[in-house]
């Protein structure tokens, strides 16, 4: 399995790549493994402001439908919109071309994990 170490992780399986003050954030591989084939990701929150918990869109296998959380808290300034037309690209590239937001947040991201305590966490 695959643990980018320029990444941030979150005990939910999602990954935080930051860049100043703009994260961009997506599943981890471990997660997209566990939904199976990914067929549908809705994401509508363009322009919301979110708290860290809050949901910011759906994505659908074909065994279930989950719901995706903020990490932190900021403003969805830009939506992978290649998804909607190729959902499978996050079981692909979950690190790359399936990277699901990009946020603009004032927060810290102390609380992540690094690569090598997010494997631990998974017993990898």
């Amino acid at each position: 399995m695959n643990f980018p170490t320029d990444l941030k992780y979150t005990k939910d399986h999602e990954w935080v790549k930051v860049d100043g003050d703009t994260a961009t954030i997506g599943i981890t591989e471990f997660a997209q493994n566990e939904l199976g084939d990914i067929v549908f990701v809705e994401i509508e929150t363009e322009g919301e402001n979110l708290q860290e918990g809050d949901v910011f869109g759906t994505i659908e296998a074909v065994k279930t439908v989950s719901d995706l959380f903020m990490p932190i808290t900021g403003e969805v300034t830009e939506i992978n919109s290649g998804l909607e037309d190729n959902p499978e690209i996050v079981n692909s590239d979950p690190y790359g071309d399936g990277w699901m937001i990009k946020i603009k947040f004032d927060g810290s991201t102390d609380d992540f994990l690094s690569a090598e305590a997010y494997q631990k966490l998974l017993g990898e």
